[in-house]
């Protein structure tokens, strides 16, 4: 690697950022709540308060850092992303530069890894199964506010993805490998939801079809 961090960015949305470590290790019992939450109920039974009583916090620890589920659920993909993002960068560490298949396959693999181990990775995971919902009517007092946009998750992995493949590869981050690696994103993306929905552990066919597919397309660009 040649000195790009996948550590921790500071998460955009957050209406307080913690910087006591009693007040982030809060949130991350806060985030840790969420995704438990989301394993059992999924998202649209998911609310603040529930989180907050499997947390062990004050309804208000909640409304300190998020102004309703949606911002918590994205920060929780954000979450995801940082530790994807890691993994990642961990993995390449230890594969040799000119091997970019290997780095594709680490790319997947950690995907898959996260995907099977992590606690509310299946409905979020990097933020592509929040669903927006149409508008409805202002909130009473104490309920959740109404979801504000969050940027596209594809976008957010291909950005991420295209920086650690860049310095992996020696290459420039520029646009054409950040729309080859979206492009990439984007169908293994939609493919691995495919395998998922076939097997509840991802169907093993379809992931090497997806790998096989995403290498021939990458050949062209990174071979």
């Amino acid at each position: 690697m040649h000195g790009v961090s996948a550590g921790p960015h500071v998460t955009p949305g957050l209406r307080t950022v913690p910087v006591q470590r009693r007040s982030a290790a809060r949130l991350a019992r806060i985030l840790d709540a969420c995704a438990e939450l989301l394993d059992e109920t999924g998202y649209e039974e998911l609310s603040t308060r529930a989180v907050a009583t499997r947390a062990g916090v004050p309804i208000g620890s909640v409304y300190r850092f998020f102004g309703n589920k949606r911002a918590m659920a994205d920060a929780l993909a954000r979450r995801n992303l940082d530790s994807y993002a890691a993994r990642v960068e961990r993995r390449l560490a230890a594969i040799p530069a000119a091997d970019w298949r290997s780095a594709i396959d680490a790319v997947l693999e950690e995907y898959l890894a996260m995907k099977r181990t992590v606690p509310g990775f299946g409905p979020v995971d990097f933020g592509t199964r929040i669903p927006a919902g149409p508008p409805g009517p202002a909130p009473a007092p104490g309920a959740d506010l109404a979801p504000e946009p969050v940027p596209d998750p594809n976008d957010r992995v291909a950005d991420r993805l295209t920086a650690l493949l860049a310095a992996q590869l020696g290459r420039a981050p520029d646009a054409a490998l950040r729309r080859t690696v979206l492009v990439a994103v984007e169908a293994a993306d939609a493919l691995l939801q495919l395998a998922f929905r076939t097997d509840a552990s991802g169907d093993p066919d379809i992931i090497a079809e997806t790998r096989e597919l995403v290498r021939a397309y990458l050949a062209r660009t990174l071979g």
